[in-house]
């Protein structure tokens, strides 16, 4: 396969020790490679702390949110988060947000999951005029804003928006609304359709818009067996509580694993829900493997015509040893 990969992504997951990733980010900037490192945010990190802790320590190296809930804080704490961040690192911010699932703004925010779509386009609508300096007042149905000025905006004016995307509603908002997507979890024909469909909507808007999409990722070369395991718990654990990544699945090609995987979550817990991953799944939805294996499964989903492929490094079994695996690869690519 001659597909060229270009620049890729960098989103060391949560597993990671904090000092792990500083480390990484430090590693990954002086690789021409590598396009961006993306925090994410659940409830392993506080994703703006960790990407300016990584901005003091890098200079090159675009820092993205992949990605913060809508749930979990208003527009304005955004737009202060990411103006300030902008600011330190000297305009490398890209604001990855999206609406995560009703465990994680129900369960753990406390905030009613209701009514993404519209919440989403009122939120991206003030976060865009919070963060431009200008002053807001806003009469929506979910954020009523008044008289508000943030005093330390970004230099640029403008930070690049990305969606969380699964299904085509948020997707379709994030072309009119955004200046990019973050795909994830999505087999490849039904990849290669919705970045055709995507490129077709924003050409006839003369839309410069960025198709991002993360895979999961498990490098390594001395346990390539084990790096297949720890990308089908991590594959799992997704399908278990993200609503919309089991309903999105369920419907593409992977009804019975997911029933699987559903049903003994429920009853057992997390634990043992990875051993119903085909490797049909694993080899439909991740990277991992060996470095050459993830080089060829990466060049696959490259592609489908994506901008930005973006890996979410999982450590192996050495922490050290998975991120200078992953070095390997961005060499090669």
């Amino acid at each position: 396969m001659t597909e060229k990969i270009g620049q890729i992504g960098i989103n060391p997951s949560s597993l990671f020790n904090t000092q792990d990733i500083l480390e990484f980010a430090k590693l990954l900037d002086s690789r021409p490679q590598v396009n961006s490192i993306w925090i994410p945010e659940s409830w392993g990190r506080e994703a703006f702390v960790m990407l300016g802790a990584i901005a003091s320590l890098t200079s090159k190296i675009k820092l993205g949110t992949s990605i913060v809930s809508m749930f979990s804080r208003s527009p304005a704490t955004t737009a202060m988060a990411a103006s300030t961040l902008d600011n330190i690192s000297k305009n490398r911010t890209r604001i990855g947000i999206g609406a995560s699932t009703p465990i994680l703004a129900e369960n753990w925010h406390g905030t009613k999951f209701e009514y993404p779509l519209n919440r989403m386009k009122e939120y991206v609508t003030c976060f865009k005029i919070i963060s431009s300096g200008e002053t807001i007042n806003f009469d929506g149905n979910f954020f009523k804003l008044k008289n508000m000025k943030i005093m330390h905006p970004s230099s640029r004016k403008k930070i690049p928006v990305f969606l969380g995307a699964v299904n085509s509603g948020m997707i379709k908002l994030a072309t009119s609304i955004a200046d990019g997507t973050i795909l994830y979890l999505r087999p490849f024909d039904e990849l290669k359709e919705t970045v055709q469909h995507i490129r077709s909507v924003t050409s006839k808007k003369s839309k410069n818009f960025e198709i991002s999409s993360v895979f999961i990722a498990a490098i390594s070369n001395r346990y390539p067996e084990l790096a297949r395991r720890r990308a089908a718990k991590t594959l799992a654990f997704y399908v278990a509580v993200g609503k919309y990544y089991s309903e999105f699945l369920s419907s593409h090609g992977f009804k019975n694993e997911v029933e699987q995987i559903s049903n003994d979550y429920l009853t057992n817990g997390i634990e043992n829900i990875s051993k119903f991953v085909t490797d049909h799944m694993l080899d439909s939805l991740t990277i991992c493997g060996t470095v050459e294996d993830c080089i060829r499964s990466l060049k696959r989903f490259v592609s489908c015509g994506i901008s930005l492929p973006i890996l979410q490094i999982n450590p192996v079994k050495d922490n050290s040893e998975s991120i200078n695996d992953s070095l390997l690869l961005v060499e090669n690519v």
